[in-house]
């Protein structure tokens, strides 16, 4: 038989109904960063192309790279690399079949997004 209410209820979960999880905002952050990167790695790349170009082109590109927003894009890349790291870290222990309760997951989590940014200003500092 059909179901009558199906038009007073929501299709799929939304924001009001479903309170989004460290786990899945976590999960979801290890994708932003993951692409996130690929905007340094262009900037570098940009970089060593200038450098093979031309002296000219090339103090175009250091001047980008080592300005104010070059360093900005930098170390926010670095923090991304640090989480990702982390992140994937996380995911070959759940591969592996352990720390997959809820609460050690969560754990895991606060794990990665305190230890990206100790890690960060600690590279940031030692470099």
């Amino acid at each position: 038989m059909a179901d009558v209410n199906r038009g007073n209820r929501p299709l799929s979960p939304h924001l009001t109904i479903y309170r989004p999880q460290l786990t899945s905002m976590t999960s979801i952050l290890t994708r932003i960063t993951g692409n996130a990167m690929l905007v340094a790695a262009l900037m570098i790349v940009w970089w060593f192309l200038a450098a093979a170009s031309s002296a000219e082109y090339f103090a175009i590109a250091n001047g980008f790279v080592t300005s104010w927003f070059g360093d900005l894009i930098m170390f926010f890349s670095l923090l991304g690399l640090w989480y990702h790291t982390l992140a994937g870290i996380r995911h070959l222990i759940w591969d592996n079949g352990h720390a997959m309760d809820i609460p050690t997951a969560e754990k895991l989590g606060w794990a990665c997004l305190g230890g990206s940014v100790v890690l960060t200003i600690l590279t940031a500092l030692i470099v």
